[in-house]
């Protein structure tokens, strides 16, 4: 009988929903964008509602033309991570905007949180740093700052989550409460070690841990779904992680040492590095990558707050370009960037500077300086972050990278990737499908559903579509150091 996988990709800027088969192939998409919020200067929000009836949007647009009753159906889901919903456990209606992960108004209970030396905690018991990125500072704000939320968290009749866990719970109707380990592991309030709910974090960040919902493996079934009445029975969702680990997965990057960047609205960077947790390099964090067939794997991890997001910028905000996919013509149409460098820390810097404090800036302009210049500095910043994070977890470790797969839409920029393998000296891998993070639900949607019993079985599917090698005559170096200077420079400020 044919198997039908509906991986529901939640991403920072729209919904997508992915048909795939059992074989990896996809067979359909649609997708379904949301309104950004941002109310004050470092606050990001999103409508949780109005990501769940997209959700059920995207879902009803992908199998418009499909028969339901054909074949045995399933839903996946992979998230955006960190972005923080509170909603009473009674009406399924949030108490506020959910908080995005690029929201930054957690900065001063980090500080605080810092100066009371909890540092070591953290890292020691969730692998994380303090960081306003994470969980734990939004929902402390949101009990602090919206009005009785504090009161009726501590009566229980609040439930707090990230956006998959929000999903399941409306997709069964507020039959299921869950999050995965990897979505858990992004909160600042998980113990990766014992994999379960840390009660020494929740008391020293004061969040009641009756608001936290149970943990499951990503491999977990987490109940069962009409998506509103469109199916005519009810079907499995099996397969939940965050986006960068459904990216893990979906490069197949089983085996330690094996990595991946994401290139989304921010970059994730991260590295699989076995069934043991590691005290990470300095700047990164040690994450859980995934789980599968009853093991866990670790990975460290880096994360970069504004790649596309930084084009998206240029489109929509100064109308440099029109659209992203416009970029690489003009940053081509100059021999180089001019000495210009745009430092796209508009939500601050993420690893390995950790600087949530820091503003964007361009540096090197010139009465020479074009619009061309500008855009280029923009793609080559991407770049630029993504060697940061790999010199950094490459330092101070035996762990080494055996490949880097790449994946998102920015790989589409032949110019982006080729300085990208001439900064990092190794071949960049991409792969037929370029959503690997809704691959990877579905990938992990199969063990939980007994589709594939090993990591040998379903990596045969992996089909390469691109290999893009260091061009031996280009030596990016001295443009590197330009930027390594430009951000000293930032930071000292």
């Amino acid at each position: 009988m044919n198997q039908y996988i509906i991986a529901i990709d939640q991403s920072t800027s729209a919904t997508k929903a992915l048909l795939f088969d059992n074989h990896c192939q996809q067979l359909a998409q649609a997708s379904v964008a949301h309104q950004q919020y941002y109310p004050k200067t470092g606050w990001v929000e999103h409508d949780a509602e109005e990501i769940y009836q997209n959700t059920v949007k995207a879902i009803c647009q992908l199998t418009s033309q499909q028969s339901l009753t054909d074949g045995v159906w399933s839903i996946a889901i992979t998230n955006q991570r960190e972005t923080v919903v509170i909603w009473d456990k009674a009406t399924g209606i949030p108490v506020c905007h959910a908080l995005v992960w690029q929201d930054t108004r957690g900065t001063q209970l980090c500080d605080l949180w810092r100066r009371q030396g909890l540092d070591p905690l953290v890292q020691e018991h969730s692998g994380l740093k303090i960081d306003p990125n994470f969980c734990a500072s939004k929902i402390r704000w949101i009990l602090d700052n919206v009005e009785g939320c504090r009161e009726r968290a501590e009566k229980g009749e609040l439930l707090a989550g990230t956006i998959d866990c929000w999903l399941v719970w409306k997709l069964t109707h507020g039959q299921v409460f869950a999050t995965d380990y990897t979505n858990a592991s992004r909160t600042m309030l998980f113990n990766i070690h014992r994999l379960e709910w840390d009660q020494s974090l929740a008391e020293a960040f004061d969040i009641p841990m009756s608001l936290l919902p149970d943990v499951y493996p990503c491999y977990a079934l987490y109940g069962e779904t009409t998506v509103e009445g469109l199916f005519p029975a009810p079907i499995q969702i099996a397969g939940v992680l965050g986006d960068s680990h459904g990216a893990l997965a979906g490069q197949m990057c089983f085996s330690e040492g094996t990595g991946k960047v994401t290139y989304g609205t921010g970059s994730s960077v991260m590295i699989n590095i076995g069934t043991k947790p590691q005290t990470p390099p300095p700047g990164l964090v040690t994450s859980i990558g995934f789980s599968y067939s009853g093991t866990t794997y670790y990975a460290f991890e880096g994360n970069i707050y504004s790649t596309g997001a930084t084009l998206k910028w240029l489109a929509d905000q100064i109308h440099l370009i029109d659209h992203p996919a416009e970029a690489e013509a003009l940053a081509t149409s100059v021999e180089d960037n001019g000495g210009v460098y745009l430092i796209p820390a508009f939500s601050g810097l993420g690893a390995p500077w950790w600087q949530s404090g820091i503003k964007g800036a361009i540096f090197g302009m010139t009465f020479n300086t074009s619009r061309a210049h500008l855009v280029r500095a923009a793609l080559e910043s991407i770049a630029y972050q993504i060697k940061d994070l790999v010199d950094a977890m490459l330092a101070g470790t035996d762990t080494r990278l055996c490949e880097i797969n790449a994946d998102g839409g920015p790989t589409r920029n032949a110019f982006l990737m080729q300085l990208q393998a001439d900064l990092l000296g190794t071949d960049i891998i991409c792969t037929k499908v370029e959503d690997a993070s809704a691959l990877g639900a579905a990938v992990i949607n199969g063990f939980a559903r007994g589709l594939w019993t090993n990591a040998e079985e379903v990596s045969r599917l992996k089909v390469i579509t691109r290999r893009i090698s260091p061009d031996p005559d280009h030596d990016p170096s001295a443009a590197y150091a330009g930027w390594r200077e430009a951000v000293s420079q930032l930071i000292r400020q």
